[in-house]
């Protein structure tokens, strides 16, 4: 078992309440994470703001449900998770940790993504079977059978949009002969959604718990996550909620401890001129790919654009767009040089936007598990779906996917497909978007 003994366990709500009185007791209310907050001068009507009012706000509105002032709301809205606020903190609160919960609330009380979960399955549903045989599809989806295995690879849910970058990923640990199992989709999802988006503690926390079996059920001595979200949210903001006998890691830091044996394998020169794309909130797994790059014969590291947040994407640099469109210029404008062959992408949401920018730019982006993949000798797996963004045609997509769709039991009117493909391809559902997909 990976949990503790049922007569000692706490229900979710009652996790979250226990974390709030610990953060509430703790938290003095000087305004230091506001102060340090980079989201604060681009933020509409912040740059004037009292830090410690803006903070006392949102204490104020989850200790006593008072309404929350407008420059608080913000503040939470507005978040990125870049993590800034951490050691700023002279009392040790985790303002990240305070503003991901703080989101929970504000969904129970105006959630503006109803059904944002089944919005969110049916659309990785359609999205990876556009791209994959059934096999494939039922490999990332498919729950597997429990065995002992030493790694649970964790894909989470969105990553699967995505679907080259994990089976890259298996590539690379079938090169060091990891026995392993692979889990993820929204049958496997860490409770994010639920929780933080709508607002819905219960399911958030049942859905968490499952995960934490399963994982415990293949004896794992480390589970490795990918996406960022779960990384977050399973290994910090609920930390704790149940005892595990696993470690929780991100895959990066898992290959960079097999640093050694990894580029020992390295075989095939990658002659390549690169900017790296990193971000400020997870710098652990920033710092991990360049030196992991950094190995890569041929390969050479132009400039590192770290941009702000934790990832791209509607729960990290999207959320305050201002200070995303600030950084993305110069990104582009990097990767726009001579000297420079390509865009490296560092999560899932960062390919996929990167890539659309790298379309209307005029740049290459590849993924760096595809670098890491060609220096082991091996033909990367392709990214699939740039061919269907080159398209440029929702119905010469749908057209061209047809027979891959039908293959994996995916039977939708073919305008109706067409209409909300837009959709689909931006996670509109995270904006709340997707009303189609929601129950009628």
């Amino acid at each position: 078992m990976t949990t503790l003994p049922p007569q000692t366990e706490i229900g979710f709500s009652d996790f979250v309440a226990q974390s709030w009185d610990d953060m509430l007791s703790a938290c003095t209310r000087c305004g230091k994470c506001v102060e340090v907050c980079p989201v604060v001068p681009f933020a509409p009507g912040m740059a004037l703001a009292d830090p410690v009012q803006v903070v006392t706000g949102v204490l104020d509105f989850m200790r006593d449900s008072v309404p929350l002032p407008e420059t608080s709301a913000t503040w939470i809205r507005q978040c990125n998770g870049c993590g800034d606020c951490i050691p700023a903190c002279p009392e040790g609160v985790n303002p990240r940790k305070m503003l991901m919960m703080s989101c929970s609330k504000v969904a129970e009380v105006h959630n503006p993504t109803p059904h944002v979960f089944r919005k969110m399955a049916r659309a990785i549903r359609i999205m990876v079977s556009m791209q994959l045989v059934p096999a494939d599809v039922a490999r990332l989806l498919r729950p597997p059978q429990a065995r002992d295995v030493d790694v649970v690879f964790y894909t989470g849910c969105n990553p699967i949009r995505t679907p080259h970058v994990l089976f890259n990923v298996m590539t690379v640990l079938d090169h060091l002969d990891i026995e392993y199992e692979v889990m993820g989709g929204p049958s496997a999802c860490c409770g994010i959604v639920y929780s933080k988006w709508e607002g819905d503690l219960k399911k958030g926390g049942r859905v968490a718990e499952q995960t934490l079996h399963r994982f415990g059920d293949f004896k794992p001595q480390k589970v490795l996550s990918w996406c960022p979200s779960c990384q977050i949210h399973l290994g910090e903001t609920i930390k704790g909620y149940r005892e595990v006998k696993f470690d929780f890691d991100h895959i990066t830091q898992f290959l960079l401890e097999r640093e050694d044996d990894l580029i020992a394998r390295f075989n095939t020169p990658v002659n390549k001129r690169v900017v790296v794309h990193t971000h400020h909130g997870l710098p652990e797994v920033g710092q991990a790919v360049l030196r992991l790059l950094r190995a890569i014969p041929g390969l050479t590291i132009v400039e590192e654009a770290e941009e702000p947040g934790y990832m791209c994407g509607a729960s990290g640099s999207d959320r305050s767009p201002e200070l995303k469109a600030h950084v993305r210029k110069d990104t582009i404008t990097l990767c726009k040089r001579d000297d420079v062959d390509a865009l490296v992408s560092l999560f899932h949401g960062c390919h996929l936007q990167l890539s659309k920018e790298g379309q209307t730019h005029g740049f290459q982006v590849v993924n760096f598990t595809e670098l890491l993949v060609a220096a082991l000798g091996e033909q990367p797996c392709p990214d699939t779906v740039e061919p269907f963004r080159q398209l440029n045609d929702w119905r010469a997509m749908v057209l061209e996917a047809g027979p891959m769709l039908k293959a994996n039991g995916i039977n939708m009117d073919p305008e109706e497909l067409a209409a909300v493909l837009p959709e689909v391809f931006t996670s509109a559902e995270f904006r709340g978007g997707l009303c189609s997909f929601a129950p009628q």
